[in-house]
């Protein structure tokens, strides 16, 4: 994961900026998303591989410095919250079930979504 060393990096040009109080959960959970849709932008109409490696790399660095900014600004472990949801996924999506079956992927995924299967995956969403 993320070392400390580089948490304690971004904490510092932040701070060496003041740009603390700009940097909130909702302004973060933006910024991920933008910096997300110019990652993708990247691969738009391009063939594989994306002829531009290190824009596509440099873009992937904006997305992972916001949400280690995110996870600092909440106060919550990264690998702690990853491994949590990586098992929810597993629960959700159990190998036997999947593997090489998108089909099936996509089905379970729908059901989580419209609740049809007795609300499992409904708690993975923000409240409105």
């Amino acid at each position: 994961m993320i070392s400390d060393s580089t948490i304690q990096a971004l904490r510092d040009f932040t701070a060496e900026r003041q740009w603390e109080r700009f940097h909130t959960p909702e302004n973060l959970a933006k910024s991920i998303s933008i910096e997300a849709a110019e990652l993708l932008e990247c691969y738009q109409w391009a063939p594989s591989p994306v002829p531009d490696a290190a824009h596509a790399q440099e873009e992937l660095a904006d997305v992972l410095t916001y949400c280690v900014m995110m996870a600092d600004a909440l106060g919550v472990d990264m690998d702690d919250i990853i491994m949590r949801k990586l098992e929810k996924t597993k629960q959700k999506y159990p190998a036997t079930l999947v593997r090489d079956d998108l089909q099936t992927s996509q089905q379970l995924h729908w059901q989580a979504r419209t609740g049809r299967n007795g609300g499992v995956g409904v708690a993975d969403h923000c409240p409105e």
